[in-house]
This record gives structure tokens, C-alpha cells and sequence, in this order.
């Protein structure tokens, strides 16, 4: 019987935003791993198979979109969840990150607000 994945892997560049994940994560008994560019991501998700990735499509430190792109390019990573997050005033940005194939792409302020109900839901105890 394989176990469900309990770490998720994001690039995160906010310190709000990364202390947000943890804390979240920490009391849904998941772990987080906090990378600094795309490529480790990539090579972290196809070692490890998370439950999750969360990306900031703001973060500067990884071109979010074409990540997502590659993700879900890359046949034994196409089934995971990516949840991005983005400021409300840049549709354009969320548009391309849901045309690339992202999970759920939310504001800065939904993402937070809602961050602890999304991951009881991917560990499946909601």
C-alpha cells in the first residue's frame, strides 16, 4: 500500500507568504521545502513526487509560468497539484499560469485567507 505524499515544494519569495505555508502546512502534518529556482523544483518533484507545489508567479527567483509549463510538460509530473498565487490586478498573469496548465491559481488574499482549508482538502481530512 503506497503512502500519500505529505511534503509539497514551492518557491516562494514573500517571508509573509513563506511563514504562512509553513505554519499551514505544519498543522495539516505536512512538510514544506522551499526552493530557490526552477530547476531544483523540477528535479525535487520528479525524486520526491509531492502532494503539492506552490508557486508565487510574482517570485523573482523563477519564471513561474514557463515552470508550470515544464511541469505539466513532463509526463510523470502532469497529474500533480500547482497552486499559484498572483496580486488581483494582474489577470494577465493568472490567465497564463491557468493556461499552462496550474491546478488553481489564486489572489494574494484568497491564498492566504484560504490556504488552510485547501490543504486539509489535498490530505484528504476535510
Amino acid at each position: 500500500m503506497s503512502t500519500k505524499p505529505t511534503k509539497i515544494l514551492a518557491i516562494v519569495d514573500d517571508l509573509f507568504f513563506v511563514v504562512k505555508i509553513n505554519d499551514s502546512a505544519k498543522r495539516a502534518g505536512l512538510s514544506c521545502e522551499f526552493l530557490k529556482s526552477a530547476d531544483v523544483l523540477v528535479e525535487k518533484a520528479l525524486a520526491e513526487r509531492p502532494l503539492l507545489i506552490i508557486l508565487d508567479l510574482n517570485a523573482t527567483s523563477a519564471q513561474a509560468v514557463p515552470l508550470i509549463t515544464k511541469l505539466k510538460g513532463t509526463e510523470s509530473l502532469k497529474g500533480l497539484s500547482i497552486l499559484a498565487f498572483v496580486s488581483h490586478v494582474q489577470g494577465e498573469l493568472k490567465q497564463s499560469a491557468q493556461d499552462a496548465g496550474a491546478s488553481m491559481v489564486l489572489a494574494r488574499s484568497a491564498f492566504s485567507a484560504n490556504l488552510p482549508q485547501i490543504l486539509k482538502r489535498h490530505t484528504g481530512s476535510l
